[in-house]
């Protein structure tokens, strides 16, 4: 069964972090699927050529269905794993962390990197900002002229939202509604119209 809400990042972000002159630099990146995730990998993998490692972990589904992490030569478990950890902590989904570094010549040991590949991991999401996404029933709604103003007030009322709205003859608005909602939707609009609006069901999504 899908959540009705889930939490992830605002968007892309990048946090840079010297620890024992190793410079770690955190790109934070949003994912729909694994391919998405693997050519951001390659892609960074391509703009970092010359660091020494390229760890990376992600977490895509809202069941957490897709998930993986590298060390990329790392000590095992001192890196990918710490990285993926961080992502789980905080309860976020489809989300990607690549942790690029450049070793500054003093060797951090095991608990070492596991503590930097995490601060800078945390410090990139911090940096990206965490947004929680509902679940909604998206309608679309004709109107005529008249009614409009009355229905905008009422639906922000409601604490509903109006995701696009196109003036044309009529208006023609798509109205989100949370899944949870106990609001009978189609009758509230008929009421406040006069059952003069036609509406119908679009389909389901995050926002």
């Amino acid at each position: 069964m899908m959540s009705d809400e889930y939490f992830t990042i605002k968007g892309p972000a990048q946090h840079t972090t010297i620890i024992k002159k190793s410079k770690f630099i955190s790109n934070v990146l949003p994912v729909e699927n694994q391919d998405e995730a693997e050519k951001y990998i390659d892609s960074l993998r391509k703009k970092y050529w010359d660091a020494t490692h390229n760890v990376y972990a992600f977490t895509i589904g809202l069941n957490d269905e897709t998930q993986k992490f590298s060390d990329d030569g790392e000590p095992s478990g001192t890196a990918g794993k710490p990285v993926l950890e961080v992502i789980k902590s905080k309860a976020l989904k489809n989300v990607l962390v690549v942790v690029t570094r450049y070793f500054g010549g003093i060797l951090l040991g095991a608990g070492g990197l596991i503590r930097a590949y995490s601060e800078s991991a945390a410090g990139g999401l911090n940096e990206a900002g965490i947004v929680k996404k509902i679940k909604y029933d998206i309608y679309e709604v004709k109107v005529d002229y008249n009614q409009l103003g009355k229905l905008q007030w009422e639906i922000n009322q409601k604490g509903l939202f109006i995701s696009d709205i196109n003036f044309s003859q009529d208006v023609l608005m798509k109205v989100c509604v949370p899944v949870n909602s106990a609001l009978n939707f189609k009758e509230f609009i008929m009421n406040i119209t006069s059952g003069l609006a036609n509406m119908k069901w679009l389909n389901q999504g995050y926002m």
